[in-house]
């Protein structure tokens, strides 16, 4: 998908996209950075849009690891299961976020190593947020990591809520530039 294909989506439903350009490939990096590919079983994308990081992802885990993308936009969801269909142990799912811990279930697994996010957290409401945050607390492994990214620190609190342990990083490399959060329970 273009990124005029992705201008269209966001003038749709600014709140769902989030932003108005896709995620650099610099950010996508520092996205998995955190990541240990070998030893991870199962990994979750909330809103993977047009697939930014997951490239970064696909290109990263092995054969056997399950990554479930869970992506509320048809019309990115169509194009993701375009673009994947060839990737074992793939899943583009059309369904919340807050759905998590039920789509974990139907393909075998209670937790997950890691969960990497593009949602917009600082435009969703409130109580979707809170919703969010709660089942991905529930469903992420006891040493797994919550990833995610904004534009701004605005919601690090709210993170902070959830996850005692945040690292923060810049991302300059991006329009606009951004902020990596890294939370884990410990």
């Amino acid at each position: 998908m273009n990124a005029l294909r992705f201008i269209q989506e966001y003038m749709k439903n600014p709140s769902e996209v989030g932003a108005v350009m896709p995620s650099s490939r610099q950010l996508a990096r520092q996205m998995i950075e955190a990541v240990d590919f070998q030893t991870a079983s199962c990994m979750v994308e909330y809103g993977p849009g047009t697939g930014v990081f997951t490239d970064e992802l696909v290109r990263n885990k092995r054969p056997g690891t399950t990554l479930l993308l869970l992506e509320r936009n048809a019309d990115f969801c169509k194009e993701l299961e375009k673009k994947y269909h060839h990737v074992p142990n793939m899943y583009v799912i059309h369904d919340s976020a807050a759905e998590v811990s039920q789509y974990l279930a139907k393909y075998g697994y209670s937790k997950a190593d890691y969960i990497i996010s593009g949602l917009p957290f600082t435009s969703l409401p409130a109580g979707v947020s809170r919703q969010i945050l709660q089942q991905t607390i529930q469903v992420l492994g006891e040493e797994g990591k919550f990833i995610t990214f904004q534009y701004t620190k605005v919601k690090q609190k709210f993170f902070h809520s959830y996850f005692p342990c945040i690292h923060t990083k810049r991302v300059y490399w991006n329009v606009p530039p951004a902020f990596v959060f890294t939370c884990s329970k410990q």
